[in-house]
This record gives C-alpha cells, sequence and structure tokens, in this order.
C-alpha cells in the first residue's frame, strides 16, 4: 500500500454528499453498511435499491415513474431499466432557472462571456424554436463541429429537449474525420463555428465547414456561430444562417418526455481499427451514472464551480455539462492550456474561483516538466479537487501537485471510457489520496482485472472488465 499524500478532514468528509448518502442507505436499507468498503459492496449487490436511491438523491425529474427497476437482468444486451420511466435530460439540467451563474466561458483570446440559468434557458428555448421550426423531431441527428463556447452547450440543451440525438466533433479535426462520423449519423442540422484560436493564432474553419456540409446531402440547416466576427461570412455555404438568426424568441420550452433508454449522444471509437463506430448512450442511464459521479465522487455542490480542460469531441465535455443538473457554474475553456505560459489555466482558475479543477495527466506532467509551481505564482485559495483522466497519473506528478500546486487539495486521478461515457474508477471524498493510486471503483460498478487467461488477479497488470452493475448507460451501434 502506498503512503497516503493527503487525507480528509473530519469536516469535509461530514459535510461530503457521499457521507450522507451513506446515512442513508444505512438509515433505510444496511445498517451493517458502516464503511466506504462496505458501500460499494451494497451497491453492487443490490441494484434494484441502490439506483432509485441515486434517482431520489440526486431529485431526478420525471413525468412518469417506473413500473420496475430493471427487466430482463440476465440479458447482456438486453437488460432494460426503469421501463415505464418518462423523462427529458435537458430538463434536468435546466431545472434552475435562476440568477445564479450557469456558463462562464474564458477564450484564450482573452474573451469572457457569462450566463446565467436563466439566461441560460431563454437561449436555449430560442435555439429549440429554431428546431421546431425546422420539423426536427425526436430520434432526429443534430450534430456540431464547434469550439467548447456556450453556443455548444446551448444547441445541445435545444436538441435534446426535442428528443433529438446530439453528437459533436472538435473544429481542430479534418474535414475527412468529421466525414467519417456524421455520414453515418445523417444530421439534419449542423452547428458550426466560423474559427477559433489556439496558440495565439486565429484558425478558419470555414472552408472544412463547406466540404462537410458539400458531401452531407441530409444537413438541411448550417448554423454557424461566431467566434472572431459577429457576422461571419456564409458565402458558397449551402443553406446557411447566423447563430444570431437562427430561432425564435420565447420563454418557454416543450420537454418531450421520452423513454428511460431513449437516445441522447453519439460518440465514437477511436477509429485505430477502421472507420470509427458509433456508440450510443441512453438518455436515463448518462443522466444517473453522471450525477453519481458528479454529486457522490466528485462531491459537487451548488456552490462549486467546475472546470474540464476538454474539447467538445472528448466525453469529459459531456460529463462536465451534466454539472447543470446540480446548479453548479460551469467554466468553459477554449485554446491552448499554455497559452501564453504553462500558468494560463491556472490563472484562469484563480480569476473564477474554481473549486474543481479537471485536467490530462499529460497536461499535468508537460507543466511539470517546464519547472512551473502554480500555487506560488496564483491564488488557489478556492481550489478543493484536482481531477486527471486520460492515462495514468505518475507517481512523480502527486508529488509535484502536493509540492506545487497546493498541499491540501484531493487529487484524483479517474478513469473510464467512451464505451460507457462515465468512469469506472474515480474519487472519493471519504478516503485518503495514495501515491500512484486510484481512490476507488465508482459506486455501482462490478469491475475486474484479467490475466491473459481470463482468471481475475489483484496486485498485477491484465485488461479491465467492468459493468454498470447494472446500469448499462450505452449501447454499441455499428455500421
Amino acid at each position: 500500500m502506498s503512503k497516503s499524500v493527503w487525507e480528509p478532514s473530519d469536516e469535509r468528509v461530514a459535510a461530503s454528499n457521499m457521507r450522507r448518502f451513506m446515512d442513508l442507505v444505512r438509515a433505510e436499507y444496511a445498517p451493517q453498511v458502516t464503511n466506504w468498503h462496505g458501500l460499494h459492496r451494497w451497491s453492487i449487490q443490490h441494484p434494484d435499491r441502490f439506483w432509485p436511491l441515486v434517482w431520489a438523491f440526486c431529485g431526478v425529474q420525471a413525468s412518469k415513474t417506473w413500473s420496475r427497476v430493471l427487466e430482463h437482468p440476465g440479458r447482456m444486451p438486453g437488460a432494460e431499466w426503469f421501463p415505464g420511466a418518462r423523462l427529458n435530460f435537458a430538463e434536468n439540467l435546466l431545472r434552475h432557472c435562476d440568477s445564479h451563474p450557469a456558463l462562464v466561458f474564458r477564450g484564450e483570446n482573452g474573451s469572457r462571456i457569462e450566463l446565467s440559468y436563466s439566461d441560460l434557458y431563454i437561449e436555449v428555448a430560442r435555439v429549440a424554436a429554431g428546431l421546431r421550426a425546422l420539423g426536427v423531431q425526436p430520434g432526429d441527428r443534430v450534430a456540431a463541429f464547434l469550439p467548447n463556447r456556450p453556443e455548444t452547450v446551448i444547441a445541445m440543451l435545444a436538441t435534446t429537449s426535442i428528443g433529438a440525438v446530439w453528437s459533436s466533433c472538435s473544429p481542430d479535426f479534418g474535414a475527412s474525420g468529421v466525414l467519417d462520423r456524421f455520414s453515418q449519423i445523417q444530421p439534419r442540422v449542423l452547428f458550426a463555428c466560423d474559427g477559433y484560436f489556439y496558440n495565439g493564432k486565429w484558425i478558419d474553419t470555414l472552408t472544412r465547414v463547406r466540404e462537410v456540409v458539400e458531401r452531407l446531402d441530409s444537413v438541411e440547416r448550417l448554423v454557424v456561430v461566431p467566434y472572431e466576427s459577429a457576422a461571419p461570412p456564409l458565402d458558397g455555404l449551402r443553406d446557411a444562417v447566423t447563430w444570431q438568426a437562427f430561432g425564435k424568441a420565447t420563454i418557454n420550452i416543450e420537454f418531450e418526455q421520452l423513454p428511460f433508454d431513449h437516445p441522447l449522444y453519439i460518440m465514437y471509437s477511436s477509429g485505430t481499427t477502421g472507420v470509427p463506430k458509433c456508440i450510443v448512450h441512453g438518455a436515463g442511464g448518462t443522466l444517473l451514472q453522471h450525477l453519481k459521479e458528479l454529486v457522490l465522487h466528485t462531491d459537487l455542490k451548488r456552490s462549486d464551480r467546475i472546470f474540464y480542460f476538454t474539447t467538445c469531441g472528448w466525453m469529459m465535455w459531456n460529463w462536465l455539462v451534466s454539472s447543470l443538473a446540480v446548479g453548479a457554474t460551469v467554466v468553459l475553456y477554449d485554446g491552448s492550456p499554455t497559452h501564453p505560459s504553462a500558468y494560463g489555466l491556472w490563472k484562469m482558475a484563480s480569476d473564477e474561483r474554481v473549486t474543481i479543477f479537471g485536467t490530462s495527466a499529460k497536461y499535468l506532467s508537460a507543466i511539470e516538466k517546464a519547472g512551473a509551481q502554480p500555487g506560488k505564482v496564483q491564488n488557489l485559495s478556492a481550489l478543493r479537487t484536482i481531477l486527471s483522466t486520460g492515462s495514468p497519473l505518475a507517481p512523480e506528478s502527486y508529488d509535484w501537485v502536493y509540492r506545487a500546486v497546493k498541499p491540501d487539495v484531493q487529487l484524483s486521478s479517474i478513469s473510464g471510457g467512451t464505451d460507457i461515457i462515465s468512469c469506472f474508477a474515480l474519487g472519493n471524498p471519504l478516503l485518503p489520496v495514495n501515491r500512484g493510486e486510484l481512490q476507488c471503483l465508482g459506486l455501482g460498478m462490478a469491475v475486474l482485472i484479467f490475466d491473459d487467461a481470463g482468471r481475475p488477479v489483484t496486485g498485477k497488470k491484465g485488461e479491465v472488465s467492468g459493468a454498470t452493475a447494472i446500469m448499462p448507460s450505452s449501447r454499441r451501434a455499428t455500421r
């Protein structure tokens, strides 16, 4: 066992959502659950109790309850969760319609945009009205070739409010990479930008957008989001309108009430063995998994300001945006993480009083090698948790974080994947952080490591096999 490099204080444990959830489990179902390991074991052994309790604890909104928790539990695939339930993903993320900050955008070029929850609701209503005017219906696909800006979040929420299916690519993709993905799903509407900033340079994307639209016959409307100019040129762009001209001013959103497993997102495999394969994620499973991970494992509260360095082509964008369901402030950043210096993201975190800072192990290693000491240069007093994923976090990086960033911070290396749009292993506000180790497995996740002979092993390298215990949030669709 590695030596712990951080221990949660008694006050932090007592105030955590995980502690409150454990107390609820003990009071209502299992008085023998007195520690984390007992809670994890119970969550796997009793999925019929665990997942409804997550639903209630996180306040999932639904217009119709389920007839039973699970149908056909022995089928894989084929198990059906919460049959009979009707809900809307976007409605759950827009439940807080008030003046509290919902989105804060920071661009590499110095731009800043802030939207309250009421501002966000109104913008989503406008764009949703535009989609409905085009005849977009549940099950239709809407795609985005956009940077990590508020308009991307708005378009996603507008799409899912109708029950249409959302899919996005980052604007650093080439036209062929976008077409490899979007040609499989045949989107009716495409949201795209005129360009973006990266490493101090403006990168125009309209040439690639034009090629994509010309080769995607399914696209009936192209909506161009301006980044640098208020009026991006639309010459030669088929069926194009600007973001400002799209939609209709309204204060009402008609949230389609849909089955628990109604398609929500289409993600893609890496494409290392051919054309990227589509992976379809259901609305209810994605919502429950993300809320479990954000509320319980990340200890996200409404007072938090959560940031993750990600593009809209990585599943961590989808994960981050689900924080809106908690009512927290989501901080978006677009651009190079090291422009104009290794302190760029940390200055943003200081300016915006970020409490939960998410990034990749590669980024932490890179700025460590650059000799950066963010905690000595920026005011990170608000920072409570650092999340790292994308690859294993080296033991030396743990040492650097506690030496150069902040000595009293929960450093959680987390691990998941696009195929489940969530995590197998996560942070935990009840547990210490051990150098070079992930803190814990996710609640409800039965995860084993197998050797080459297919035998489960501990303390050795092997292949991960996991089951959302039984809560599948996605189903794979291949063509």
